[in-house]
C-alpha cells in the first residue's frame, strides 16, 4: 500500500473509523459503471490494531411492518446490506481482509483483497475483479471513504 506521496505506508494510517462517500461497481465485461447500492449508500469501516469491521447498507432500506419481519422482508433486508469482520494484513499496494465472520457465510474463511490508497483524510479501495455479492456479475469495485472525526 502506498500513501499519496508514493512511499511505503504503515498500517497506523488505516487505524480509525471511516465513512463511505461513494461505491461504484464497474462491470468487467461491458465497462458499465453504476452505484453498487444505489445513490448515497451508508457504510462504515473501522480498523483497530487487531481487526477490521465493515457495515454497509443501501440507502432508504424499507423498515419491516412488524417484528419479527416476514420472510420477504428478511430477504429484502439481507439483499440491501453486507457486513463482515476479520483480521487484516497490509502489503505494499493492498490490504488483505482475512474474513472470519460475515453476513453471508460464503464470505467467512475468505480473503478479500483491496488495492488501496490512503492519506490522513481519504481511503480509496479498488477490488480485484470478482463476482458481485449482489448479482454475480464480474465487477471491479471502487469505494471511497473519509475519516470520521
Amino acid at each position: 500500500m502506498e500513501d499519496t506521496q508514493g512511499g511505503p505506508l504503515s498500517r497506523d494510517l488505516l487505524l480509525g473509523s471511516w465513512r463511505m462517500t461513494s461505491w461504484v461497481a464497474r462491470d468487467v465485461a461491458t465497462g458499465e459503471r453504476k452505484d453498487a447500492l444505489g445513490q448515497n449508500p451508508q457504510g462504515t469501516v473501522v480498523y483497530t490494531l487487531q481487526r477490521v469491521t465493515f457495515l454497509i447498507l443501501k440507502n432508504n432500506r424499507k423498515r419491516p411492518e412488524r417484528l419479527p419481519p416476514s420472510d420477504e422482508e428478511k430477504i429484502a433486508l439481507f439483499e440491501t446490506m453486507f457486513a463482515y469482520s476479520g483480521t487484516y494484513t497490509v502489503e505494499s499496494d493492498r490490504v488483505v481482509h482475512h474474513v472470519d465472520m460475515s453476513w453471508n457465510e460464503a464470505w467467512s474463511g475468505t480473503e478479500q483483497v483491496r488495492f488501496c490508497k490512503v492519506d490522513e483524510q481519504t481511503l480509496t479501495y479498488t477490488s480485484a475483479p470478482a463476482p458481485s455479492p449482489f448479482d454475480g456479475r464480474e465487477v471491479v469495485h471502487e469505494v471511497t471513504y473519509v475519516r470520521e472525526k
